[in-house]
């Protein structure tokens, strides 16, 4: 592979949406508002790497195999990471496990699916519903990340992000479902 495809700004952006995952789940060892301040600030720019890696890469047209593989697979670990660390914290409970199960469950099944339909040489491509849902997760996740630090400042962020994650699992399960059904037919005729 040629090193200046590892090396793009868009997959350095991409490595460091990965590399954030552990500064995030570092906060969570510790109490406090100031730890869940900091994994919110270092959530929202590994969250906004996801918007310019794609952006970058298609304006400078640094489009590579390499960004394909690793930009859905950074999305998945970061929302992935953070709804694991908030449930084992309590921030989602109840009810609300669902909808991050919802979602969990989804990321593997269309993960599974894409390179079952890969092998077959079968591109699926990302709608831009699947982004909007990305970016609902996103923002749902940023905000439960936020937590009790961000109810001091402004009452009812909890909330907010928990309404915010059942619209994402139910964006999720559409989205999973458009996916399903583009693949049925290559899954039949094996």
């Amino acid at each position: 592979m040629a090193r200046n495809v590892v090396l793009s700004l868009p997959n350095i952006l991409t490595y460091a949406r990965i590399l954030a995952i552990p500064g995030v789940v570092a906060c969570f060892y510790f109490d406090g508002t100031t730890p869940r301040w900091i994994a919110l600030s270092i959530f929202i720019a590994a969250a906004v790497t996801d918007f310019f890696d794609g952006y970058l890469a298609r304006a400078w047209q640094q489009q590579s195999a390499l960004g394909r593989m690793l930009d859905p697979i950074a999305d998945k670990l970061l929302v992935a990471v953070c709804l694991l660390l908030l449930v084992d914290k309590g921030d989602i409970a109840g009810w609300s496990l669902i909808a991050a199960i919802i979602i969990l469950c989804r990321e593997i099944l269309v993960s599974g699916l894409r390179e079952f339909l890969a092998e077959l040489r079968v591109s699926v491509p990302v709608t831009k519903l699947a982004k909007w849902k990305t970016t609902v997760q996103l923002v749902a996740v940023a905000l439960l990340v936020a937590g009790p630090a961000g109810e001091t400042i402004l009452p009812g962020t909890m909330l907010a992000g928990l309404i915010a994650l059942w619209i994402a699992a139910m964006l999720t399960l559409y989205t999973g479902y458009d996916y399903f059904r583009a693949g049925i037919g290559h899954l039949i005729e094996e």
